[in-house]
């Protein structure tokens, strides 16, 4: 079975999109080309609990702190063919430079236009600004300043867009933050909106309206694609707006799921990473993987 360690190869490099996996021993990048998987390494050695990627910036929450790096300084083999972001997961590993940002250990990172969102355990949500100066221990500075505080709530599991999900339900962001409804959020997909919760999965409508029953722990919309991961299976969005369970070719219990440009993905608890396209069956890697708390795709 093949090791995070390794560098193992499936496909070549063209035309090639990764994706972020948030485990225990880091963040690591997944290259993907269609439907094939292909290299894979730790693109930053942390405790990481969440990532995501907005505005040409990848975010790592992680026990330590909240880590970006500029995804359009990798160039080279791991930018796209625009050039304007690092897609390559061999590229990425050695090219990325992560900067600490001094918000301190982080739950939750997400982001709202260009604007980076963080929160913690405590309950506490701060934003950072595209183009505000972050601090590093390693530099000196504190950072203090950069992040700006918009307020405290239940312990923060996610965000995404505008939306925070915290123990207490789902807030709204703008100059501070507005609590929307809800309760034990677990995730938000800002840009439908949905919510993931400890009772069922909802969307907004006129108030939040049921979608799903049962305990829910992921969520992600894109294009017009939903998928949500709920008591270890995944679910699916249809074109008619139904949803139905999504089988899937291997066991385990669905930890995180996200989607790229034209791809679905999704990775078990068990560290097995599936790709699927519209119309096509799901194919699957087992990279190895323990700790998986979330996945971002650029």
């Amino acid at each position: 079975m093949p090791t995070i360690d390794e560098k193992r190869v499936y496909t070549d490099n063209t035309g090639t999109e990764t994706v972020f996996v948030a485990t225990g021993a880091g963040a690591v990048a997944v290259s993907v080309s269609d439907d094939l998987v292909g290299g894979f390494g730790i693109a930053h050695r942390c405790a990481a609990r969440d990532v995501a990627a907005g505005g040409g910036t990848l975010a790592v929450a992680a026990d330590e702190d909240v880590f970006r790096a500029d995804l359009t300084a990798a160039g080279g083999a791991g930018a796209d063919e625009g050039g304007d972001a690092a897609t390559d997961a061999e590229a990425a590993e050695g090219a990325l430079d992560f900067e600490a940002t001094g918000f301190g250990p982080a739950a939750a990172v997400g982001f709202d236009g260009e604007s980076l969102l963080a929160g913690d355990d405590e309950g506490r949500v701060a934003r950072l600004d595209a183009g505000e100066k972050a601090g590093s221990e390693e530099s000196g500075e504190s950072g203090a300043g950069a992040w700006t505080d918009l307020g405290r709530v239940g312990g923060v599991r996610a965000a995404d867009g505008p939306l925070v999900a915290a123990a207490d339900g789902v807030y709204r962001v703008d100059d501070g933050l507005s609590h929307v409804g809800l309760d034990d959020a677990r995730d938000v997909a800002g840009s439908e909106p949905l919510a993931a919760t400890g009772t069922g999965l909802y969307k907004l409508g006129n108030g939040w309206m049921d979608v799903l029953d049962g305990e829910f722990e992921a969520v992600s919309a894109r294009d017009g694609r939903a998928h949500a991961a709920g008591g270890g299976d995944l679910y699916a969005r249809d074109d008619g707006g139904e949803w139905s369970r999504e089988p899937l070719p291997v066991g385990g219990d669905v930890a995180a799921v996200t989607h790229g440009r034209g791809a679905t993905y999704a990775v078990t608890d068990a560290g097995t990473f599936l790709v699927r396209l519209p119309g096509e069956e799901w194919r699957h890697q087992i990279l190895g993987l323990r700790g998986v708390a979330a996945a971002a795709a650029v």
